[in-house]
């Protein structure tokens, strides 16, 4: 996977951020390039933090046309649209910090247990459930590969053994994780 050079991490960042800041009338949405890197299709996900809750996390596959153009989209709908979370409040932004995960396609892993923590995402499916979670979050939970899987099922709405059947589709994707202030 390509990972993004510094200055077009801090541009994502600053777009994230900068349509966030639109969509609370507190500043114009930012202008999105039409070239490069940041013009390319690529999926992604935007996880918000005020403090430290965490305050939204939405994401997708399949890009909204441009990379930049996908980050601005789903950076405002973490901060009005996740359901676990009241939309983000315009006197909220001194503490927000903003994360970007810029998604490579997610594959199928024919052996299961060879995720390997810390560098793949996981994505499960079966029927309408559908569940996601990206690298960085076993890694900071400490979790093995087995718990990775299984609690990727349980955000799903799948039982947590449901990876071990055969009518769960298990992906594994990699992600470019970066975030304000340094933070994944």
């Amino acid at each position: 996977m390509t990972t993004l050079s510094a200055t077009e991490r801090a541009a994502l960042l600053g777009i994230a951020r900068g349509a966030i800041l639109g969509h609370l009338g507190i500043a114009p949405a930012p202008a999105l390039p039409s070239s490069g890197p940041l013009a390319e299709p690529r999926g992604a996900f935007v996880t918000l933090h005020v403090g430290a809750a965490l305050r939204g996390c939405v994401g997708t596959f399949r890009p909204d046309g441009s990379l930049a153009r996908t980050v601005a989209s789903i950076a405002v709908s973490a901060a009005k649209e996740d359901p676990r979370f009241p939309p983000l409040r315009a006197d909220e932004i001194a503490d927000l910090r903003v994360a970007v995960s810029v998604l490579a396609a997610p594959h199928r892993l024919d052996d299961r247990r060879a995720v390997k923590v810390g560098t793949h995402g996981i994505l499960v499916r079966r029927g309408w459930h559908r569940g996601a979670l990206l690298p960085k979050v076993a890694v900071e939970q400490g979790w093995d590969a087995e718990t990775f899987l299984s609690r990727c099922c349980l955000k799903a709405g799948l039982p947590a053994r449901a990876w071990q059947e055969a009518e769960t589709e298990v992906e594994v994707f990699e992600a470019d994780e970066f975030g304000e202030g340094g933070e994944p």
